[in-house]
């Protein structure tokens, strides 16, 4: 009687017989966020130095201030990643939202007399309804049409704001009333607890938009983005699941006003202008459309070069330069420009997809390496071994 060894276990049933495998993958990441957020909350109490990046010291309100506006935008990145990243949907307006959130909350605090925390959730509301009625809007065609027709909104709200000066501040923008502020959020020597609040923020809009796109709502917002058809076939609503998603982006946008406002004492048109939502959208595309994190890379890495360039364009160093490089090097939207089609032709994934890329690449190559093992010890297994009766 002939018998043979019994064969080896796939490699995909070891990993899920593996105790705690799959636990392990996802506290990993939950693990690096809460070390990273916690090392961001204490920086300010720490005295470290960048030179180049950072213009002074981290506990010193120069740096704090640039810190908290990085912050904000990566916010802002984040909301518009959950409109495009989850949703698909490309809009040219949604600065209107952001702009909704800054001007409602210096209205509230202007013109109402209401306190700080209750204009905050005046701006929010305001915010969410104008979303409410230009998604209802916009909703009605998709693709090209649905970005034309949020950025004829956009332009519609940076007029309202530009001709209602009596309201707005017109041109000039709208300071903010702070005599209605907490005192602990006004001043230079308050920049610390700015930065703290713009840092909540961040970490709120996060959390929100990781809910959405783990749960039920994120889901069907991806199958319809995918295939709209099959999902109107499944007896499902795409135009309800869009809207809502469009209506949480919103939401979390003008909670980034709200910060915004609060970190720059103002506001000015340009928060409600189409400019920034192609601003918006390079954050998102040189992070990595779909990335949680790519977003937040993206709006703190651009931010970064947008404030530290300009800086750069006016030193000695470029003025000292030949004309041929003195000219483009002056002008930080250029430089900006440049980096952008860098990362378009070279790393189409944008920063956080090209790091996917390469580490799923990686787990393929290992996989296809244990593959190649385990016929290997197949092969010597499976010789005869004789028995006698």
């Amino acid at each position: 009687m002939t018998l043979r060894q019994a064969r080896p276990q796939e490699p995909a049933q070891r990993t899920a017989q593996r105790p705690g495998a799959g636990s392990r993958t996802r506290i990993i990441p939950v693990a690096v966020g809460a070390a990273l957020t916690v090392f961001m909350a204490i920086l300010p109490l720490l005295n470290l130095s960048l030179p180049g990046i950072l213009p002074t010291p981290t506990y010193m309100p120069g740096t704090l201030a640039l810190l908290s506006l990085c912050m904000v935008f990566a916010a802002l990145a984040l909301s518009y990643n959950l409109l495009l990243g989850s949703g698909g949907m490309l809009s040219f307006g949604h600065a209107l939202y952001f702009g909704a959130g800054a001007y409602g909350l210096g209205v509230a605090l202007d013109l109402f007399g209401v306190p700080l925390w209750p204009g905050i959730f005046v701006a929010l509301i305001g915010g969410m309804v104008i979303a409410l009625i230009t998604g209802a809007v916009s909703m009605r065609v998709s693709g090209i049409p649905f970005a034309m027709v949020t950025l004829a909104f956009a332009q519609a709200g940076s007029v309202l704001v530009r001709r209602n000066s009596q309201i707005t501040g017109g041109e000039e923008g709208l300071s903010l009333k702070t005599t209605l502020v907490p005192d602990f959020l006004i001043g230079v020597v308050n920049t610390r607890n700015l930065y703290w609040f713009a840092l909540a923020v961040l970490v709120l809009v996060y959390l929100v938009t990781l809910w959405v796109d783990t749960s039920r709502l994120g889901h069907l917002a991806r199958a319809t983005r995918e295939n709209e058809e099959r999902v109107r076939v499944l007896g499902l609503s795409p135009y309800r699941v869009r809207l809502v998603v469009f209506v949480i982006a919103a939401g979390l946008a003008s909670l980034a006003g709200v910060a915004y406002m609060l970190l720059q004492s103002g506001t000015a048109p340009r928060a409600v202008s189409a400019d920034l939502t192609i601003t918006i959208l390079v954050m998102v595309v040189l992070g990595g459309v779909g990335f949680r994190w790519g977003a937040i890379v993206g709006g703190v890495l651009y931010t970064l070069l947008d404030q530290r360039l300009t800086v750069l364009a006016g030193s000695d160093a470029i003025a000292g330069l030949p004309d041929v490089l003195r000219v483009p090097l002056s002008e930080p939207l250029f430089i900006l420009g440049v980096l952008f089609i860098l990362v378009v032709m070279f790393l189409p994934g944008g920063i956080a997809g090209t790091i996917d890329a390469a580490i799923r690449r990686r787990r393929g190559e290992r996989a296809r390496t244990a593959l190649r093992q385990l016929d290997d010890a197949e092969d010597s297994a499976e010789t005869p071994v004789e028995v006698r009766a």
